[in-house]
């Protein structure tokens, strides 16, 4: 038995006032990565342009706003409250 999806997934919270959305994620890579931060992509401003402005005025809860790219070794999905997921792929 292989390992199953649902043990691949790591959930964090982003923080929706805290630094730039790119370098949280980058941050987080990171320390998936067992903090080999050389071996991580370098955070990029195009995942600021997208999810700062859902962070700085979010849509009504009930549109339930999902954000999901691929960054690294990993496809990462943020909701609009800064939850995340990181699944290695």
């Amino acid at each position: 038995m292989g390992d199953s999806k649902e043990n691949r997934i790591v959930r964090r919270e982003l923080d929706p006032d805290g630094p730039a959305p790119g370098e949280q994620v980058g941050e987080i890579v990171a320390s998936l990565a067992e903090g080999d931060v050389e071996n991580a992509p370098v955070a990029d401003h195009q995942i600021d342009d997208v999810l700062s402005p859902v962070f700085s005025d979010p849509p009504a809860p009930d549109a339930q706003v999902e954000i999901s790219f691929t960054y690294g070794p990993y496809r990462v999905t943020v909701e609009q409250n800064g939850r995340a997921r990181f699944v290695e792929v």
